[in-house]
């Protein structure tokens, strides 16, 4: 299988700090682990999860630094998700219990009602250059002002493999904080990346760009900036997706459908004016969104960053979606920022990610836009349907019910009696551990 032995590995000294960490071999970091952190014989747990292909293994120990194992999550499909006019099967990857069932479960009901309906807002990626400078303002705006073009064609080695997909520096302006901190300028620089995500392309950009601008502007004015940092930035106000999903009030196949709705509306309505349930509310949101940029090889820890701080653009912090009852129609939307790209980067170097994109049929970025969106409102309106309706536990701990069984070292047959008991039953942990005592 490839895995080489433990036994004979250097003998460390006992020490829980150390020198040289990354230096060392896998089978000497799992040694100096042995001998300082893990109890006896845990460190088989880590070559449990090694791949027996070493080739394969190799791929994923590149991902990051100082690798000694893989780290499994569920990879999940969720079907019939009718997104403006196609059927997708989505691949979702969390580890939490019920995010799939949810999502599942609004991608049902909405695909006898048309569907998700989405709208592309902008696409454009923001990149900073910060410096400071002890000029006037008025002459380094204008410097600017004559110079933007000359910026432009100084990147052009950059820049001209992506202009050719359509994407480049789409403008460059100055912003003033010398109120707020002396000498602080900034260079705004937006960007169309195409199908890429583009944080490297970005990045490369406004660093070759901080160059000629330092160069340029020193020449020119007898005085050098100080460049302090260049780097893109994760909130992306300007590459914007909008998911809706509209019915008839009566197609909610309730005979209490008005109560229901109106109770739904005013669920989303109380996320919109009350920090403490938008919180909730956009996390829940956010479970659906997460879990197919994990398992599109995209950044997730960016897009939550991003949303999060676009929920809070008036200055309070508020629901991701809104949701209308109007002449008997139904309405819901959720409107947020997502940077992601399908080429490039992990997109294509992790085989399950790479699957996941030909699984969505090889979707442009602006389309995985909308398929990510429209399974995060998906996983939000199963979230408020459950809690204006049965309440959020019912649902949740019976999915959970498997995990509790496992935990508690139930057998096989014992599991099986347990799921038919609780069909009937409210699920806990006292009440699983009860059912399993008198067993």
């Amino acid at each position: 299988m490839g895995f080489f032995s433990l036994t004979h590995q250097p003998n460390f000294k006992m020490s829980s700090s150390i020198s040289g960490f990354s230096k060392l071999s896998k089978a000497e970091k799992i040694q100096w682990l042995r001998l300082n952190y893990l109890p006896d014989g845990s460190h088989k747990i880590l070559e449990q999860f090694w791949s027996s292909d070493n080739a394969f293994q190799n791929v994923f120990e590149n991902f990051s630094e100082n690798t000694v194992s893989n780290f499994h999550l569920p990879y999940s499909i969720a079907p019939n998700f009718l997104i403006d006019g196609t059927l997708y099967a989505v691949p979702m990857v969390t580890e939490e219990s019920s995010v799939v069932a949810a999502a599942s479960a609004g991608a049902k009901f909405w695909l006898k009602r048309g569907g998700f309906k989405t709208r592309i807002i902008n696409n454009l990626k923001e990149g900073q250059i910060h410096f400071n400078w002890a000029g006037e303002a008025q002459i380094l705006e204008a410097f600017i002002r004559t110079n933007i073009e000359s910026f432009i064609s100084a990147c052009k080695n950059t820049t001209s493999r992506m202009e050719k997909r359509g994407g480049g520096i789409n403008t460059i302006t100055l912003r003033d904080f010398t109120a707020i901190e002396p000498q602080y300028y900034q260079l705004k620089v937006q960007f169309r990346t195409a199908d890429a995500m583009g944080a490297n392309f970005i990045n490369s950009v406004l660093e070759e760009l901080a160059d000629f601008f330092s160069v340029r502007l020193t020449a020119e004015t007898n005085i050098e900036p100080t460049i302090i940092m260049c780097i893109l930035s994760n909130y992306t106000p300007d590459c914007v997706v909008e998911s809706m999903v509209q019915c008839k009030v009566s197609e909610f196949d309730d005979k209490n459908a008005e109560y229901y709705t109106d109770k739904f509306q005013k669920a989303v309505r109380i996320a919109q004016i009350d920090t403490y349930r938008a919180v909730t509310h956009n996390k829940g949101l956010m479970n659906g969104v997460d879990a197919v940029a994990i398992a599109t090889g995209n950044d997730f820890r960016a897009i939550e960053a991003g949303a999060h701080a676009f929920a809070a653009r008036d200055g309070v912090y508020k629901s991701l979606s809104e949701c209308t009852v109007e002449g008997g129609v139904f309405t819901m939307r959720a409107t947020l920022p997502l940077a992601v790209g399908t080429v490039g980067g992990l997109t294509r170097l992790h085989p399950l990610a790479k699957l996941s994109l030909e699984l969505l049929q090889s979707p442009t970025s602006e389309q995985l836009m909308s398929i990510i969106a429209s399974v995060g409102l998906a996983q939000n309106f199963a979230a408020v349907r459950s809690l204006v309706t049965t309440g959020i536990q019912k649902g949740h701990m019976k999915l959970h019910l498997s995990n509790i069984l496992n935990e508690m070292g139930a057998s096989e047959s014992v599991a099986e009696s347990a799921q038919k008991y609780f069909e009937s039953h409210t699920v806990s942990v006292n009440a699983v551990r009860d059912y399993l005592n008198e067993k």
